[in-house]
């Protein structure tokens, strides 16, 4: 079984994610319209893991246009990141690695957007988001694809990676200074953050990288330290072995149920 969690630069038009979410994969859709991003999580086996994302991709590319988004979420494609997890083994990306580079010589030379690749790569060092956001069309060029932005969809990051949890912690107070300031204080190999204004609020928005060992209530725990916290918000969904590491009584402040798990949302697609 594998996951891709497919972030799509549209967070405002509910009908539009709506039908780009509309597979038999699917397993959860997030969306938020002042970063005016959708997270469109899909799992099942791999062949038919393509053919899905193969289809909410073309549907994306035809619809929108980077040229006139705006959201507060760093982004450089319509369809920003499709990162690659094999829910069946976290430590052995080998079929993590395999649909990566099915999927982006597909979409590089199919639907000629350029597609940079992150995670391990073959003779080469590991490549992190972070850095690919950083140095793309700058100091590297795509993996696959033509080696300059698609004109209405950018580019794709495509990815191989064991599980990540992506958490919001809103700030009581609407300070985005020491919301940036507290990100950049915290941030570490398990943890990535920055410090976001959202609306007339802000928040830290976190990359729980290694949440076996550094799950949402370390990280909850960690920024209430050093401001108040209004609310927290998971993106997608939780395995459930981390969640059930976690006391039930803090569930609801953490902003968790079973109902959020990936196998909750699984034993739910088969039984439909």
């Amino acid at each position: 079984m594998i996951e891709a969690a497919i972030n799509i630069s549209e967070g405002k038009n509910k009908a539009l994610v709506d039908k780009l979410s509309k597979l038999n994969s699917t397993l959860d859709t997030h969306s938020d319209p002042y970063h005016n991003r959708s997270v469109i999580t899909l799992a099942c086996e791999p062949k038919q893991l393509q053919l899905d994302i193969a289809q909410l991709v073309q549907m994306a590319i035809q619809t929108l246009d980077l040229s006139t988004h705006q959201g507060v979420h760093p982004r450089f494609g319509v369809v920003d990141v499709v990162p690659f997890v094999d829910l069946d083994n976290n430590l052995d990306l080998s079929r993590a690695i395999e649909q990566r580079d099915q999927f982006a010589k597909w979409a590089g030379e199919d639907l000629e957007v350029p597609c940079f690749l992150y995670g391990p790569r073959q003779n080469e060092s590991t490549r992190s988001l972070p850095e690919l956001r950083k140095g793309a069309f700058v100091d590297f060029l795509p993996d696959f694809g033509p080696p300059k932005p698609h004109p209405k969809a950018g580019a794709i990051a495509v990815g191989a990676r064991g599980v990540l949890i992506a958490y919001n912690l809103w700030l009581l107070e609407p300070d985005l200074e020491k919301a940036r300031a507290i990100a950049k204080k915290i941030r570490s190999k398990d943890l990535r953050a920055l410090g976001i204004q959202v609306g007339n609020h802000v928040q830290v928005s976190l990359n729980l990288i290694n949440p076996y060992c550094f799950g949402p209530e370390k990280a909850y725990d960690l920024i209430s330290t050093h401001a108040q916290i209004a609310r927290a918000e998971l993106v997608g969904l939780i395995p459930e072995k981390i969640l059930t590491k976690i006391n039930p009584t803090r569930w609801e402040q953490l902003d968790l149920s079973q109902e959020k798990t990936i196998e909750s949302r699984l034993k739910s697609k088969i039984l439909s």
